[in-house]
């Protein structure tokens, strides 16, 4: 299992273009993968109803976590998409 706190910086931050980006990432994956927003259950970021009610605003910091087969593939490529601000300039 791999986790860590990331931390979102694009300016609009996880709003419905954003959310789509990620779950069509994680559905790529085998691996369970998670997002939590402190003092929240963690939600499946497979499914897009959930990833939208986490409301992440920039500067909100996720405990990102996916466990299971290609679970390190996974996590490095969600990593790299909120590092990399869904692909959007700011």
């Amino acid at each position: 299992m791999k986790t860590e706190t990331v931390e979102i910086i694009n300016k609009l931050g996880l709003h419905a273009r954003a959310s789509s980006r990620l779950v069509n990432l994680t559905k790529t994956f085998g691996a369970d993968i998670r997002l939590a927003a402190e003092g929240q259950a963690p939600i499946d970021a497979k499914s897009i109803m959930a990833v939208m009610t986490l409301a992440a605003a920039q500067g909100t910091h996720l405990t990102l976590t996916c466990e299971g087969r290609d679970e390190v593939a996974a996590f490095e490529a969600v990593r790299h998409l909120i590092a990399d601000r869904f692909g959007e300039p700011e």
